[in-house]
């Protein structure tokens, strides 16, 4: 009987149709999926709620089952049995489907980031959650009382003595003190265990795996570099005459404190219109969930799940999670009337909803934003708006003549926003590739080195100090600050898409975008739909008909 079943296996082989043998391995890839995913799913579920929790609250429990969790995930997609057999997948060319081709690009990336020892890997984790938990706990002092970002942000902005700016611009740095030697201790960690898996450092392998090349990235950043320069001197030139006015000071000694945020990467409040007194006394919450129900995208159940305002411990920044993969999307904010925070909320509300608008019928592996940079190109889109005239007067109920008045600045913030951001992500795009490539030099005299050059701020005399590292994202989330950049450029081409081919717009007519719901339809199908179906550079071609392009940006923004 055996030797008869034997002869039925080789006639069945010899008239198997052509790719059989594909079958076989996309049937094998099939059910190492539905595995993966049966261990995966709770286990990130409970991590990403116990970091909320940990963001929420500042409890060292919290931080501590985050960790656990996350090293828990990390050594699942560690395991080299399982990135050998997806390598082999991989390079047998044989999986032809292309739904499950895709599935396979993103796991085979997932676990190629993580084939790192246990030991090293803990390391990693335990490390990197510390840092966390030490920024989100952190308190700068003044006088020896503990200040909020909002109270040091707060001051920047209307103190005109130089003393006192410059006071608050050092409490603002105090945590970097705090958390410099782990950050460079992490960056070795993390460069030891990309050499170990054949890339130069940590910030290569962060890009490849991310589908992205250091190369290209240098090309846009080059490119950018050049077409801003020129304009960026002009407007900061103009800046530095009024910030040196307010304080009483030649511009040729302003320094760092003499800006309006501590990294100058947000744009001083300089001419005469302050658009903060159009959003003192709103609810910013409830103007948020207004403007996003109008493009047929509403966030009241987001809303319901996040933490939207300012207390003891909780992280005192901003950002959007998705809990579940299954529509459990939340944000964290510290909101206050102005319009820093108008558009901090539109920008992570934009977070929110194309997770909240995903395909939750696509698999599971694939239920997330194309890429990083993406999602950041939504947010960015939609948090231009708090400075937008049109959205302001619909919202806001402005009459004629306060649009107007808004009007004569408006387009002026817009570019030295844009600008000014522009350049502020060159110091973080370039300082962030030169920490990998060389932990030991010296980064306090290289960060000043790259401000000088891109931002052209003075650095204090004799300054010595770990001011790179008050940037938490160097830490929770490194090599991945260029991704704002690039989504801008993407935000760009989006709102040319809009404006010539959805809302067929005259040229030059300004859009606030209030109650169009054609924008929310073609972004949710568009967009957010396709999830992570498509490489990112797929995505945005099949929604604007072309590849990632500056091209966009650069006319709205530096002409």
């Amino acid at each position: 009987m055996k030797n008869l079943m034997i002869v039925a296996a080789m006639a069945a082989a010899i008239v198997a149709p052509r790719g059989y043998a594909a079958n076989v391995k996309e049937n094998a890839l099939k059910d190492f999926i539905a595995k993966h995913v049966e261990k995966i799913k709770p286990l990130e579920k409970q991590a990403n709620l116990a970091w909320w929790d940990a963001a929420v609250t500042g409890d060292p429990n919290a931080y501590d089952r985050s960790s656990a969790l996350t090293l828990q995930i990390r050594k699942i997609y560690s395991d080299a049995n399982d990135f050998a057999y997806l390598r082999e997948l991989k390079d047998s060319g044989q999986i032809k489907d292309k739904l499950l081709a895709r599935q396979l690009t993103v796991l085979y990336n997932s676990y190629l980031a993580n084939q790192i020892e246990p030991e090293l890997l803990k390391q990693i984790v335990e490390l990197g959650t510390e840092i966390e938990k030490n920024f989100s706990t952190f308190r700068g002092t003044i006088d020896g009382r503990k200040v909020t970002d909002n109270e040091i942000k707060q001051i920047l902005k209307t103190e005109t003595d130089s003393a006192k700016r410059q006071q608050t611009w050092l409490a603002s740095k105090q945590v970097g003190g705090a958390v410099a030697d782990d950050i460079i201790r992490l960056v070795k960690l993390r460069n030891q265990a990309a050499r170990k898996l054949g890339f130069n450092n940590y910030h290569t392998m962060a890009l490849a795996t991310g589908e992205q090349d250091v190369k290209e990235l240098d090309k846009i950043f080059a490119e950018l570099y050049e077409l801003t320069n020129e304009p960026f001197r002009k407007v900061k030139g103009e800046i530095d005459q009024l910030l040196a006015k307010q304080s009483g000071v030649s511009p040729d000694k302003l320094m760092p404190w003499h800006y309006h945020d501590p990294f100058f990467q947000e744009t001083p409040m300089v001419y005469d219109l302050d658009l903060d007194v159009y959003y003192q006394g709103k609810n910013i919450e409830q103007l948020a969930a207004q403007f996003y129900k109008g493009l047929g995208l509403p966030v009241e159940q987001i809303l319901a799940h996040s933490d939207l305002y300012e207390k003891e411990g909780k992280n005192p920044h901003a950002f959007c999670t998705h809990i579940d993969r299954e529509g459990d999307v939340r944000i964290l904010c510290n909101i206050q009337s102005n319009e820093t925070w108008m558009e901090t909320t539109l920008h992570e509300l934009g977070h929110g909803v194309y997770d909240k608008y995903l395909d939750f019928d696509s698999p599971y592996l694939l239920r997330s934003p194309a890429h990083p940079f993406t999602t950041e190109a939504i947010a960015m889109f939609f948090g231009r708006l708090s400075r937008n005239p049109a959205w302001m007067q619909e919202m806001l109920g402005l009459s004629d003549a306060q649009r107007a008045e808004i009007e004569k600045v408006s387009g002026k913030y817009m570019q030295l926003k844009q600008l000014i951001f522009a350049r502020w992500d060159m110091v973080m795009y370039s300082f962030e590739k030169e920490h990998y490539a060389n932990p030991d030099q010296d980064l306090n005299r290289l960060w000043w080195d790259i401000v000088e050059k891109y931002q052209l701020v003075n650095r204090p005399p004799d300054r010595n100090s770990p001011d790179w590292a008050a940037k938490i994202h160097f830490a929770a989330a490194p090599c991945y600050y260029h991704n704002y950049m690039l989504g801008e450029l993407l935000a760009s081409q989006l709102h040319n898409e809009l404006l010539t081919k959805v809302l067929k717009t005259k040229k030059g007519q300004e859009v606030g975008y209030v109650g169009r719901e054609k924008v929310g339809h073609f972004l949710r199908e568009k967009v957010f739909e396709a999830g992570d179906l498509y490489s990112w550079n797929q995505m945005i071609d099949r929604a604007t008909g072309e590849p990632l392009t500056a091209k966009y940006f650069v006319e709205q923004f530096v002409k």
